[in-house]
């Protein structure tokens, strides 16, 4: 007789992780309109409200929330860390077999959240609600596009196009990063060291009618910048490339000087055309010797252990 034993055996049930960043307005709402959602699936649950570093009372409205509700908990980080690094810490202390994370805006609906589990129930591991239509400005949209075309080299896979904060995923898979502490994180990534079985459905996506949304362009760019170079050797690829391109140029550069001469019996004249071939060599080196930098300071990160986060304190309901 064979006895299997599953790796990490947890309690049927939902977890939702919700990273907390300024939006003290949100959570009573939030909580009131998950509620109803999550009991009509039946079974436990919880709700996980991560506090990264909020600049208004966050803290005191998530802890004011656990004080009424016994399904809630809150996490409260030392200082701002990052979205995906909140999510890592409620992730980690999720109790339940299936792990739920959505932003704090209420742009993502609770009310969509049976579509996610049933297409998880289909047999995959991974389901992402990938909005019908995304209710950002133009620049925001453009930033979000790019990431996650940065986000699919650093993943492999299709789905990576349609990822995004809204999504459900069977808890057990946190197993395979259980060991991972650098500041540098990306759930998305981390779930492709787990599976490769991913999926999404076509959710809807709410205008965002309170706060405003704390990614910028900027911070899109540094994020899609940390996935491709903290997860992936594409960009030390894109540089070889680079190089041997140029090497081939300056191959015909050289056998056309040659030519010329041995021809005609003239050499190329003009300083221009030194300088312009200086120029585009010099280019390609600083390109190659940016993205080598961005990596080694990456290492250097790395080797100074610095957390993804820390848990200044913890709200369970009494």
């Amino acid at each position: 007789m064979i006895s299997i034993t599953p790796a990490a055996s947890l309690p049927a049930g939902l977890s939702v992780v919700v990273p907390v960043y300024d939006s003290a307005e949100a959570l009573p709402k939030l909580a009131a309109r998950l509620l109803p959602v999550l009991q009509g699936l039946g079974g436990e649950f919880e709700l996980l409200l991560v506090n990264d570093g909020s600049q208004d009372n966050s803290w005191q409205a998530i802890t004011e929330l656990v004080s009424q509700h016994g399904w809630i908990r809150g996490l409260c980080l030392m200082r701002n860390y990052g979205q995906h690094n909140a999510l890592l810490a409620g992730i980690r202390a999720a109790s339940f077999a299936t792990c739920v994370t959505l932003d704090d805006d209420l742009q993502h609906p609770p009310e969509e959240l049976p579509k996610l589990i049933a297409r998880l129930d289909e047999g995959f591991d991974v389901v992402y609600g990938a909005p019908v239509q995304e209710q950002h400005g133009t620049l925001r949209a453009l930033a979000s596009i790019i990431t996650k075309l940065a986000l699919q080299g650093a993943m492999g896979a299709q789905t990576a196009r349609m990822a995004g904060a809204w999504r459900v995923f069977r808890t057990p898979l946190r197993e395979a990063f259980s060991g991972y502490h650098s500041p540098f994180v990306s759930i998305d990534v981390l779930l492709t060291w787990a599976t490769s079985r991913f999926s999404a459905v076509r959710v809807r996506h709410d205008p965002r009618t309170i706060g405003r949304s704390n990614y910028t362009f900027r911070k899109l760019m540094h994020l899609a910048l940390t996935m491709v170079t903290g997860f992936s050797v594409l960009p030390l690829q894109l540089a070889s490339v680079v190089g041997f391109a140029f090497t081939l140029f300056g191959i015909a550069v050289l056998t056309y000087v040659l030519g010329r001469y041995l021809i005609s019996g003239t050499t190329v004249p003009g300083f221009p055309f030194l300088a312009s071939i200086t120029a585009i060599f010099s280019g390609a080196q600083l390109f190659a010797l940016g993205i080598i930098g961005e990596y080694l300071a990456r290492i250097h990160s790395r080797t100074m252990e610095k957390p993804a986060y820390s848990i200044k304190e913890t709200a369970t309901h009494d």
